[in-house]
């Protein structure tokens, strides 16, 4: 009898359940303490909140750390402590999630699409410099599916010109760039602790800077514009109610116990799929400096030859993959300048200027890693053992030889 795709009705390859999140009675109790006491709001009944800021803006190795409701907050709030004004441009990769360039907008200002590294999918730093002007003010690498941008480089950039840094890091809790753990090394960085993320409670949101004035104008802003010392109903600043949850605390703070480990486990865990991955032919893994000395892997990321699968399209290859019972995704449809949002400038804001037309942005690493190329394998599933990456390799390698037999016979 043949051998047979999962998807067409033949045996998965991989028959276990990856679980996320990771948690015990750890977390259980945490959380029913904090409701039995019934102190559940924040900042004025109880002090979890403030120590998990603490611990978190210790593991970053950042003198401050505020968290707010989510990481599209955290860099809205970035953004207005960097000194925005309307109008003013800010840069950012189109292979990202919707939010590093919606909360631009959000800002009144304007996102300059800069395109990807076709070798780490992170932004070009070679291709930055090119697309400053006098208009801007900011640069959000982001250390995609946990990888490290390339810092140093945007870091000179930024000093030349008088640029701010955020680093978007919403996939890298734990990760490190020469050492350092990413967040840490650009003026603000932000986090995301929503459901997927390596870091988690749910929902939620955290920036951690080593700079006093961005410190008190971020921590303004997430608590209706109070400053610290002032009357509970004195307002300095344009701010909103963006403050978590005692019950978000302590599960966070549960959980940051965990991350090292994890994020230990899944780097060895990826090292070793890149070099099972790198065996088979018209697959490719992305490329790792030597100054990516920790990567976290919120995302495995490998680069997909049709031509090689018998020519396949990526969308049913991935589709197949899934089907083995790999926890994986095709990735994005298409970069973020061509969503409905920028296509159709639905901005409702009052600065943006009749210029900024996207209709023309053409980025063709970005479209070609959307379209044919990048194929993703999910955080959890690289919190499994080394059994499993091989299960995972021998996954691609089975499709490979069934569909490239197909075709021979067709």
């Amino acid at each position: 009898m043949s051998e047979k795709l999962a998807i067409h009705g033949g045996q998965k390859s991989i028959d276990k359940s990856f679980n996320w999140p990771v948690f015990d009675e750890q977390e259980i109790n945490a959380v029913r303490d904090i409701v039995a006491g019934g102190k559940w709001g924040n900042p004025d009944c109880g002090d979890e909140v403030a120590r998990f800021e603490a611990e978190f803006a210790a593991y970053c190795g950042s003198k401050y750390a505020i968290t707010c409701v989510n990481g599209s907050v955290s860099l809205r709030l970035a953004l207005i402590a960097c000194g925005v004004k309307p109008g003013d441009e800010v840069i950012v990769p189109p292979y990202t999630f919707i939010t590093t360039a919606s909360s631009v907008i959000e800002c009144n200002c304007v996102p300059v699409f800069v395109d990807i590294d076709p070798a780490t999918y992170n932004i070009s730093s070679a291709a930055i410099e090119a697309a400053i002007t006098p208009r801007t003010k900011v640069i959000i690498p982001v250390h995609f599916g946990g990888l490290a941008c390339d810092m140093d480089a945007i870091m000179a950039i930024a000093k030349k010109y008088g640029l701010k840094v955020i680093e978007d890091a919403a996939h890298a809790h734990g990760a490190e760039y020469k050492g350092k753990k990413l967040g840490s090394i650009g003026h603000v960085g932000s986090f995301s602790f929503q459901s997927s993320k390596n870091l988690t409670s749910g929902e939620g949101g955290i920036v951690v800077t080593d700079d006093d004035e961005l410190y008190a104008m971020m921590h303004s802003l997430r608590n209706v514009g109070r400053i610290e010392g002032g009357q509970w109903y004195e307002h300095y600043n344009p701010g909103c109610n963006y403050r978590i949850t005692q019950m978000q605390a302590v599960l966070l703070s549960a959980q940051l116990k965990r991350l090292e480990a994890q994020t230990r486990l899944r780097n060895e865990n990826g090292l070793y799929l890149n070099s099972l991955l790198a065996k088979i032919d018209g697959v490719e893994p992305l490329d790792r400096s030597v100054d990516i000395t920790l990567h976290c892997y919120h995302i495995y990321i490998f680069k997909y030859d049709a031509a090689k699968f018998g020519g396949v399209s990526k969308d049913n290859f991935a589709a197949m993959l899934a089907a083995e019972g790999v926890p994986s995704f095709k990735g994005y449809p298409q970069p973020l300048y061509k969503q409905p949002l920028f296509q159709n400038k639905n901005f409702m804001c009052y600065a943006i200027p009749g210029s900024a037309d996207y209709s023309a942005v053409h980025c063709p690493e970005a479209e070609r890693a959307c379209s044919t190329d990048a194929v993703w394998i999910l955080q959890h599933a690289l919190l499994g053992d080394k059994n499993d990456m091989e299960a995972f390799a021998a996954a691609i390698a089975k499709i490979q030889r069934i569909v490239v037999k197909n075709s021979v016979n067709a």
